[in-house]
């Protein structure tokens, strides 16, 4: 689950929790498939659902019969009954989506950002951007759960600040959850974009994606891990930062201060016009971080990258197959995100149901 300080509340009960947790990764179930897989009483089961039928969160969805006896009461989770908001804060634009409780993405807005944006900039464009995308997708404003931020880091996820944004001189320990929350009227959840990212892809992938990384490429370079079931945001809440692990000792200078590190070089390439040779750079750094992680999965993702999606994919795929050593045994699935351009702001509103309504944990091997 998210930490503390996330800023948003759970439901008034963990056993409430469990069930929505469970039946957002089943199409129906009935009160004995939620005993079974949460380990309560039929007794708990029978007055949660009443309480989620009653807050509309679930609905019932006819009966069914095993043998002799009285028919089960079937259930399924009603995806418009509860709403969420995700933002993806780039270095030039800021996308929104609507989701709704399934995660689903309803509709998207996006609008540029003033070069080298202000917070007060920032906050005046996701505010424009969420009114417009509401008068486009109407909903009941007491059906959002909250509004979730995926913003460039380096970030303290923990604390809600923003700690000296790469490239973006005005963001020097900004405390943007908080001012987002007073700014916007609303619960907001703020996170790393690539842990957003990551997120996402854990939702949409279940079970099989238990320990995975988000490969970011959009102005700038970034990994959202996802290990054991759930995100990791390590000691300080700002792990990611994979575009700042040096390749070359000698190299350039870089954003961050150090020399040598696969952002620079692989940004030096794009900017040469050699994005095939920006793709093996990348593909390099791909593999040593699966040699320090062991992840099953990499899934690439951001604008600049999906602008030459094929050249990075076959250049990442050949570094995965003839770099690891003992590929056939340390096997690792290559792909790119199916959610495109949605992918942060999409997993920012995941993050907002997750926080709450609880995670979809029982049965998909998310957290």
């Amino acid at each position: 689950m998210d930490t503390p300080g996330a800023g948003l509340g759970y439901l008034r009960e963990y056993n409430d929790a469990l069930v929505v947790g469970l039946a957002r990764t089943r199409p129906e179930f009935d009160r004995a498939s939620v005993a079974a897989a949460t380990g309560l009483t039929p007794q708990a089961v029978s007055k949660v659902l009443a309480r989620l039928v009653a807050e509309g969160l679930i609905e019932p969805g006819g009966v069914r019969r095993r043998g002799v006896g009285k028919p089960a009461t079937i259930y399924r989770i009603v995806a418009a009954s509860r709403f969420a908001i995700g933002v993806h804060v780039a270095r030039t634009r800021v996308r929104l989506v609507l989701t709704d409780l399934l995660g689903s993405v309803l509709a998207g807005s996006s609008q540029p950002l003033p070069p080298d944006f202000t917070p007060d900039e920032l906050l005046d464009a996701v505010g424009s951007a969420r009114a417009r995308l509401l008068r486009r997708h109407p909903v009941d404003p007491a059906r959002i759960a909250g509004l979730g931020l995926g913003m460039v880091g380096p970030l303290d996820h923990a604390n809600g600040i923003v700690r000296d944004a790469h490239r973006l001189r005005h963001w020097h320990d900004v405390a943007l959850r908080e001012l987002a929350a007073a700014r916007l009227g609303s619960a907001v959840h703020l996170d790393k974009d690539v842990t957003a990212g990551v997120t996402a892809e854990a939702w949409r992938r279940g079970r099989d994606f238990r320990d995975g990384v988000l490969i970011m490429v959009e102005s700038g370079i970034g990994a959202g891990l996802w290990l054991g079931g759930a995100a990791y945001r390590g000691a300080h809440t700002n792990a990611g930062e994979f575009g700042h692990t040096v390749v070359q000792f000698d190299g350039p200078r870089c954003v961050c201060g150090r020399s040598g590190c696969l952002e620079v070089l692989h940004d030096a390439a794009v900017a040469g016009g050699d994005v095939p040779l920006a793709a093996r750079l990348l593909g390099v750094g791909v593999v040593n971080l699966l040699q320090t992680t062991d992840v099953g999965h990499v899934v690439l993702a951001g604008a600049d990258l999906l602008r030459h999606r094929a050249v990075y994919l076959s250049a990442v795929g050949s570094a995965v197959r003839s770099q690891v050593p003992r590929a056939d045994w340390l096997t690792v699935t290559v792909s790119v995100s199916a959610l495109g351009g949605d992918v942060i702001a999409a997993g920012a509103a995941m993050q907002v149901l997750n926080a709450a309504y609880g995670p979809p944990s029982l049965g998909s091997g998310s957290g």
